[in-house]
Order: C-alpha cells, then structure tokens, then sequence
C-alpha cells in the first residue's frame, strides 16, 4: 500500500504553488503528516492545522472552512493519510509559506503510512541550506521553520480558481479571512449599512460607518474611517453584491459593536478596491442562526442572536427620551411565539417602529437582537439589525404550518412573567424571616433564593441613591469635577448631569422578625412610584415634599424575591 501510495504523490507540486515558473499540478495528491488544533476562537470556533508532505517538501497548512474541519472531525483526515488539494490559497506571510486549504478530499482508498521519504521545509530554497537543515518537522510555531534566507511577495493563487470575472479570476470564502490572509478577494452582498457616525473627544474627531457582508461561508464586519468614510459610504447600497479586494485591515472582532459571530472584522484602507458586481445572483440575501423563544431563558443577558415566531400581536408607536442625547426615540413593541410554547416582548425603534404595517399572524425572522433579562426576558433589535417578513425559508415555513394547524388556538407561556437571568433555574421558595435566619440562608457557599412577604418599617434616607453614568448598560457612579462635569472613569467620558439609581437599605418585618435588604434600581422606583432622579429634584426643591414621599412608601408590605449571598467588605464578612 506504501509504494502504491508513494506513487500517487504529486512529487514537486508544492514547490511549484509557490513559484510560478514552473509546471503546475492541478489537484496535487499529498501526505498528510501532521495534524493539530489551532488555540480556540471567541466563538470558540475550531480551528485545525496540517502539514502536507509531497516527499520533496511539507507546507504548513490551515483548514480554513467548516467543510475541511468536518474532515479532521469525523476521523477522516489524519496523520499518515492521503488527501487531493482541490481549492487553496497560497500566501507569503514575512518570507514565511502558508497554504489555506479551502477544498479537499481524503483519498481513503490509499490507505495510511509512515511518512514517506525526507521532505525539507518550503523555506530553505538554496542547497546548502537544505544540507544543514534537519528534516524532523517542527511543532513550534504556525509557520515551520524560521529559517528563510528572504522574504518573498505574497502570492494568492488557488489551485482551482473559481472564475468570476476577468479582473477577479479568484474569489476568497469570508470565512477563510483572517490576518493570515493576504491579497484577497472576497464578493459579498452587503447585508447592512449603517449611518455615518462622528466622535469628539480629547484625541481628536472622525467619522465612521459599517456594512455587514455576506457570502455562502460566512459574514464579516468591515468599517471605514474618515477618507475612506467619504470615499466609499455612498458606493455601498443595502443589498447589492461587491468585489471588495486587499489591501484591507483584518482584526479581532469587537463584539460590542457587532452581531456577527466572526472572530475578525475589516477596516477599509486607501487602497482598498470596492467595486459593484455585475452578476447580483450567486450570492445569498441573508444568514440566520436562530435561537427558539423557548430558549431564550437559557442565553445570557445582552447575548445577540437571531430568532423567528409568529407575530402575535403589535403595539401602538410611543415615545422615549434619551439620557445620552436628550432627543426622543419612537418606539413599538411586539409579541412574538413560536412551536416551544412561549411568547416573548421585542422592541423595534425609530423608522422601524414608525413604519411597520406588518399584519399578525405573519412571519418574521429577525437577525440582530439583543437579549434583555428586564422583566424576565425580552428582546430589543438592533440597530444593525434587519427583518424579514414571511421569509421563503425552511423554518418560517414549519412555523407557519404549526401556526395555521393548532398554534393560533394554544396558550403561551410568557418571558415576561418569569424570572431574571440570575434564577433561571432557582426556585424561590416561600420564607419566614424566622426560617431566613434559622436555615442561615446565604451563609454558605452557595446563593441562597427565596421568597418574603413582609412590611417596610425603615426606609435609610441619606444613602438612598447615587448618581450614575448616562451611557446606555453602564450604570456605574460618576464624579462631580465641577459644575456640570460629572466624570466616569469605566466609560473615559464627562457629563453635563448624572442620572441618579436606587441602592436602598430597607429593613422590613413579619410576624416572626426583623430583616434588612438591599433594593435596586427597579424595586426603588416600584417602592418610591418615582424614579431616583425625580425624587432628588424634588429633595432639592421641597425637602417635606420628599419626606412625605419616604413616609408615603413606609409601611406597605410586599412580596420581595430575594438572594442572599456572604459578602466581604474589608476584612469583614456581612
């Protein structure tokens, strides 16, 4: 089996992928002689290193696909086994050689060996270079060798170029980008395109905008700054497919500032090309990755995902104000189910909010939520978001057929009426305060849970909030510099005013005792019936006005649920 195999090698052809002068091998036929993970992504998305042997040479190659990972996966592609090269990327990395695999195949009629032969590094082109160096292959570092006499340009030529036009013989899947990449080409459609976004602050100003780009492997992020801004924004349209070709940066991916689950994102430079493609049509409109209502108990808060379910019900337009910016948002809430059983609240906004005439018991799929754990769990899209109305795909297709069937005459389970992300699985059992402190609940290890009715009978007053910065989800406290300049060191920003939050200690009492609690935000305003900042206006301006809010909200009693936990405060523990 090792002679037959030997003989199907493609002797020389990985020299030849990176030397364009000589004779090229279509699909070259190579051993297999290393194989190992590569360190885990943001997204925990594998990742898998190779390295290729053709007898006179190895290559450090990286599975770059989710189809040539499934090959590691399965058990297919191993240590002594015999693959065809179908589709790769060859690239020069700092005079370093790299292929990215984009196609194989495992020739498993071949069978498995030992390696076969001495191949040497692609690095060492002089002889007595190849004399002096060891032929045991190197597990250190991605690239092999670190011998190299010169660095070499980088090439990008795969062995199988997919043709698209004259000017782009090659395409590059998104999912293949990484830094590692050089002198691509991808052709994507533009999924989403933001507004132009500016900044101020101590180190200057810009400007900024974002698209979303698709292709059938994946999405990823690209972002234009200031120049590239003014140059590029008006060619992208929400959409339509481009060419768009390297020079381009390739980074990690902030998160924060995106719904893709890339682990990179693109940064568009000066020369980077864009350019409108003729043919519209092989690329897809749209990716989902649906997360079911029923699970949503289980995502973290501030999680994005997508989802899809039946529009139950839409709520009229209303208006908010804006802590940051002070203008007012449009605003509209809708009622999503699903198969699972439950329904859920999502929020659109702005135009959306302002133009939607969806009619119930349609549809939508929507890409870009953020999970919020307010009243249990719901869902806000985001800006960056999309959605689609009856899209003509699998999943809306069940869920319709469901709907019609018997989903229209079912009752839903509501995210709204359980609890938050922090008991997802607790169950808060009804306490005395006598039980509380006879089972020193919390005093252990483990977050205790449970429930209380019991009378407010003090209410401390001189720490009752704090002033909180204005950034949306921060919440963090702010220092007055001077007048109108309160500063939050977390978020490097100064405000002209804080927005102040409840931290109240409150000590309340059943038949059976005496208990102190810390309230939060959200319980303040429900024991108050105003929000922090209000009563500190109020405090300011009419200070028997404010007291007769405190004695207003003392002795009411109320169903609190709780969570105790051991707390250390210095050297103490409370």
């Amino acid at each position: 089996m090792t002679s037959d195999a030997a003989s199907q090698i493609s002797v020389g052809a990985l020299s030849a992928i990176f030397d364009e002068t000589k004779p090229q091998i279509r699909e070259p036929i190579v051993q297999c002689v290393q194989i190992k993970p590569l360190p885990p992504q943001q997204n925990n998305q594998e990742r898998y290193r190779a390295v290729f042997s053709d007898i006179s040479n190895y290559v450090q190659t990286m599975l770059a696909t989710p189809e040539a990972n499934r090959f590691v996966t399965s058990g297919q592609l191993r240590k002594g086994c015999f693959v065809r090269l179908k589709a790769f990327q060859a690239n020069s990395v700092k005079g370093k050689k790299i292929l990215i695999i984009l196609d194989l195949e495992v020739l498993q009629d071949l069978g498995e060996a030992e390696k076969i032969g001495e191949p040497k590094p692609l690095e060492n082109k002089m002889e007595e270079d190849e004399k002096s160096q060891p032929t045991t292959i190197s597990s250190n570092g991605f690239y092999g060798s670190k011998i190299q006499p010169a660095p070499m340009q980088a090439t990008s030529r795969p062995a199988q170029p997919r043709p698209a036009t004259a000017s782009h013989a090659t395409i590059y899947p998104i999912e293949a980008i990484s830094p590692y990449s050089h002198k691509w080409t991808i052709k994507a459609r533009c999924t989403s395109k933001s507004n132009i976004r500016t900044w101020h602050n101590r180190n200057g100003e810009g400007k900024l905008f974002s698209v979303n780009l698709l292709d059938d492997s994946g999405e990823i992020r690209a972002t234009g700054f200031n120049d590239q801004c003014d140059m590029l924004y008006d060619i992208f349209q929400e959409g339509s497919v481009y060419y768009i070709s390297s020079p381009c940066g390739v980074k990690i991916a902030k998160k924060q500032f995106t719904n893709l689950s890339n682990d990179y994102e693109l940064t568009f430079e000066r020369d980077t090309v864009v350019e409108k493609a003729e043919d519209q049509t092989d690329v897809p409109q749209i990716r989902f990755s649906f997360t079911t209502i029923g699970d949503l108990q289980s995502v973290e808060k501030d999680t994005t995902i997508d989802t899809i379910g039946v529009l139950k019900e839409a709520g009229e337009v209303s208006q908010i104000m804006s802590k940051t910016t002070n203008k007012p948002y449009s605003k509209r809430e809708l009622t999503l189910v699903d198969n699972t059983g439950f329904s859920v609240r999502l929020t659109v906004w702005g135009s959306t909010a302002l133009n939607f005439n969806v009619i119930p018991e349609s549809v939508i799929a929507f890409k870009g939520v953020k999970v919020s754990d307010f009243g249990g769990r719901s869902l806000s899209l985001l800006s960056s978001g999309s959605m689609t109305i009856d899209p003509d795909i699998e999943e809306a297709h069940k869920l319709k057929g469901w709907y019609d069937a018997q989903g229209r005459d079912e009752t839903f389970t509501s995210h709204a009426s359980m609890p938050g992300a922090a008991t997802p699985t607790k169950t808060a059992q009804h306490k005395t305060v006598a039980q509380v402190k006879e089972e020193q609940l919390g005093m252990s290890d483990e977050v205790a849970y449970f429930s209380l009715k019991a009378t407010v009978i003090y209410i401390k007053q001189d720490t009752m909030c704090y002033p909180a910065c204005l950034s949306e989800g921060c919440n963090k406290k702010v220092t007055e510099l001077d007048p109108g300049q309160w500063r939050c060191e977390r978020c490097d920003k100064t405000h002209p005013r804080p927005e102040y939050r409840y931290i109240m200690l409150i000590s309340v009492s059943d038949h059976t005792g005496q208990l102190y609690l810390s309230c939060f935000d959200e319980v303040g305003r429900s024991m108050m019936g105003i929000t922090a900042d209000q009563l500190m206006e109020i405090r300011q301006n009419d200070e028997k006005a404010a007291g007769d809010i405190f004695q207003e909200a003392n002795c009411r009693t109320w169903s609190f649920r709780c969570r105790a936990k051991v707390d250390n405060f210095g050297d103490q523990q409370r």
